[in-house]
């Protein structure tokens, strides 16, 4: 994890010479961790959305699609350094071009995989090569140089008693809370969010009721973009971002989402929030390049005794 993700506050136990602790961390410091990892797992939740939706449900195997939260989070910096937009604001402006590259991707990995009956897996070397792709134009067009934002929040902390609320993750977890809501009431209550949700299920089913397959998953691939759009302005209110930085979350969005189960967004949630706080605790109690493998250690138990992860279908 890269140092301005490490969120929780500095656990109060100092190390000797030997790299022992000498004394423990206090209450307080664990509830920071806690509570800091809890913030932390809402945001990667906001990252996953996306793959939970195309990966989950239409089973394409996005691997760029941290590629495209970091072009929403560079998309984000030039509406606020240009015109002043609210991070928040032009992550929500760019989810319609976002939605419509989305779909147009669709339609070339369509054109070039599905229509042929190629396996998805064939299509991982598609999106590896989109991910580097999307790397090199955004280093060619915003440079390697690390970008921030600027927003009244950032900065800002919330405290209560012991326990402190940073603006800059509390922000973000409430707008990826909201996300992930509004996104579930769309698939559950509206013809074409149950239409996702069977081209996933039973295509002939969807083909008899006259819907087209491809229509539909173009139309969900496209909103799994305009996730990334989200996401990448959440990212950018949490830390600085430089054109490589998606990497580190493709392991950890993809573990979320096998974890809570596949297509399911509360189960994703669910996981991410557990990723967030093992990573948290682990990186302010011990030694943070521990944190990525404590971390998925929980994936191998879970999927050994259960399958389909917490709340999904099985694998």
């Amino acid at each position: 994890m890269t140092q301005p993700l490490r969120l929780a506050h500095a656990a109060g136990h100092e190390k000797n010479k030997w790299g022992d602790y000498d004394r423990m961390p206090d209450p307080s410091a664990i509830l920071n961790a806690v509570v800091a990892g809890v913030l932390l797992g809402g945001f990667y939740a906001a990252v996953a959305l996306g793959i939970a939706i195309a990966f989950g449900m239409l089973d394409i195997p996005n691997l760029s699609h941290p590629a495209f939260v970091v072009m929403g989070a560079f998309a984000t910096w030039v509406l606020n350094s240009t015109f002043g937009i609210d991070p928040i604001v032009a992550g929500l402006l760019m989810t319609g071009p976002f939605f419509i590259l989305g779909v147009l991707l669709y339609r070339l990995y369509h054109t070039c995989f599905e229509s042929r009956g190629e396996a998805p897996l064939q299509g991982l070397a598609f999106f590896f090569g989109i991910l580097f792709i999307t790397e090199v134009v955004l280093v060619l067009t915003a440079g390697a140089d690390y970008r921030s934002v600027q927003a009244d929040y950032i900065g800002v902390s919330l405290n209560l008693g012991s326990l402190t609320l940073p603006f800059r993750m509390l922000v973000p977890f409430v707008v990826s809370i909201a996300m992930l809501f509004a996104l579930q009431q769309f698939l559950t209550r509206s013809f074409t969010g149950r239409a996702i949700l069977a081209v996933s299920q039973d295509k002939l089913a969807l083909q008899l009721m006259g819907v087209s397959p491809t229509r539909i998953k173009a139309l969900a691939f496209g909103i799994s973009i305009a996730t990334a759009a989200v996401a990448g302005s959440l990212l950018i209110i949490i830390q600085p971002v430089e054109p490589s930085i998606g990497r580190d979350f493709i392991g950890r969005a993809f573990a979320a989402v096998v974890l809570g189960g596949m297509g399911s967004f509360w189960g994703m949630l669910i996981a991410s929030i557990i990723l967030g706080i093992t990573e948290s605790i682990v990186s302010d109690m011990w030694n943070p390049s521990w944190a990525p493998a404590i971390a998925f250690g929980f994936l191998l138990p879970t999927l050994a005794f259960r399958s389909g992860g917490l709340l999904g279908r099985k694998l």
